[in-house]
């Protein structure tokens, strides 16, 4: 009798258990998310992503729209960007999803792009780009947001240049940009620090 109560016991604690375990992970976004559209898919456990990537760029087949949101997940990644192997693998990929006919993921690839680019600093590929996705989807917060850090490296070298009038210009730019950002998700903590704090993050 005392035996069958203790495993009753063990059972509960364990469906308990079971059940804690799914509600921490599952449908709960990441602490500290910065981009909720990028959280329509978790990243893919144990480097998945890395294998998805390579398999795409050796005959494996992707609609434009997986590769949209496989960016999505990898630009969410921070890491990713010190990863030049996987940029570049992404940068290609990117490139060959744009020239597909299929132009209903057009928006979020040009943005990718124009963050990889962006921290890749090729600053004027990703400004072109970055406004391509802006003309094709303008409520997109993430896009205004790099737009916003764009004009203030912009500024930044104006100012260090001495061409006052110009630097001003950039970073009025910047601040409309990120205006539109906060309009766009007020509830985001990163598009409520002023435009100057952007520059020497970098």
């Amino acid at each position: 009798m005392g035996g069958g109560m203790r495993s009753n016991a063990l059972l509960v604690l364990c469906l308990a258990a079971i059940q804690l375990a799914g509600a921490a992970g599952c449908g709960s976004a990441p602490v500290g998310q910065a981009w909720p559209e990028a959280a329509s898919q978790a990243p893919l456990p144990g480097g998945n992503e890395q294998a998805r990537l390579e398999d795409a760029l050796t005959g494996g087949q992707m609609t434009p729209r997986e590769v949209a949101e496989m960016s999505d997940r990898l630009l969410a990644d921070s890491s990713t960007f010190n990863d030049q192997k996987t940029m570049a693998r992404l940068e290609l990929l990117l490139l060959m999803a744009i020239k597909s006919p299929d132009k209903s993921a057009h928006a979020v690839l040009w943005r990718s792009l124009g963050i990889l680019h962006y921290h890749q600093q090729k600053y004027k590929e990703a400004r072109q780009e970055l406004q391509t996705s802006n003309e094709i989807n303008p409520k997109s917060a993430r896009t205004h947001f790099y737009l916003a850090r764009l004009f203030t490296h912009q500024g930044e070298i104006y100012e260090r240049q001495g061409q006052k009038g110009k630097s001003r210009q950039q970073f009025k730019r910047a601040a409309i940009e990120m205006e539109q950002a906060r309009k766009i998700e007020p509830g985001n903590p990163l598009f409520r620090q002023d435009v100057k704090q952007m520059i020497g993050g970098e």
